[in-house]
């Protein structure tokens, strides 16, 4: 019982002592199997007589209440129970094939109580070394403990006020959930869009690489053409002086021929004068 009690004091939610709610099924079929079903007597006339043994298990009945105030209060408690039960549902445990549960406490809480709630969730918070800042589901839990314990506190003593604060509580709860699907998916899409850049950064640069020897190639045919074009430029104005020259000779030889026939021609015509 001690080990159950200390199990139940991490949390900040107050809890009753834990009882035996009832044994497992294989725990009851084995006792029920050991026990004799039906023990034989001798009657009074001699003859014999059966008698049926029969075990029960689970929870005793409470005792009926006084009349008066103490039904009331009994009702009044129970319907605090019961909406407790319904907002912070009890925790059922197997051992040692028993079956235990634990109900959330509906013992109204005083001032003291609220700040030795407080005292709790501070100590627990440095205890476990929960971060102040950023993301930390530690905090978050300590937090749900506390809130849970604000919750039953209300509860015992205004059950309506306990359900809209179990409201508000479950609608925090879905926002959080869907902030958190949100963030997984937002960085399971991150992590997509980095395998896919650094694929294609890979094929990126091999396509660089293959650029940058096409580069190189296109660079040695420049020069190769540079030089060739070159040596056709020296060609072609050698090639042009060869022509001038030889102009230049053809027409003085025709020079020549020329002045040489005005010569005959004028001799030919002194003759004939």
């Amino acid at each position: 019982m001690s080990e159950r009690l200390a199990g139940a004091s991490f949390s900040l939610l107050k809890y009753d002592n834990p009882v035996l709610f009832r044994e497992s099924s294989d725990a009851t079929k084995k006792k029920t199997s050991e026990l004799p079903q039906l023990q034989t007597a001798t009657g009074p006339n001699g003859g014999s007589t059966s008698r049926s043994v029969t075990t029960t298990s689970g929870p005793v009945p409470d005792p009926p209440s006084p009349p008066g105030g103490g039904k009331n209060r009994d009702i009044i408690r129970r319907e605090a129970q019961d909406a407790i039960n319904a907002i912070l549902p009890p925790k059922e445990w197997t051992e040692d094939d028993q079956i235990w549960r634990q109900l959330v406490s509906s013992t109204p809480a005083t001032r003291l109580d609220v700040l030795a709630l407080q005292e709790q969730l501070d100590s627990r918070l440095k205890q476990r070394q929960a971060r102040e800042i950023g993301i930390c589901p530690i905090r978050r839990e300590l937090y749900s403990q506390c809130f849970d314990e604000l919750i039953r506190q209300v509860t015992v003593s205004c059950s309506e006020r306990g359900f809209l604060l179990a409201r508000v509580r479950d609608e925090l709860n879905l926002t959080l959930l869907s902030y958190q699907t949100l963030y997984e998916s937002s960085l399971a899409f991150g992590v997509r869009k980095a395998l896919q850049a650094e694929i294609g950064r890979g094929e990126m640069e091999e396509q660089i690489e293959q650029l940058k020897h096409v580069e190189q190639q296109l660079e040695c045919q420049k020069t190769e053409l540079k030089v060739e074009l070159e040596r056709n430029a020296k060609r072609a104005q050698e090639d042009m002086e060869s022509l001038k020259q030889q102009h230049a000779q053809e027409v003085e030889s025709l020079q020549q021929s020329n002045k040489q026939l005005k010569e005959l021609l004028e001799g030919v015509l002194t003759g004939n004068k």
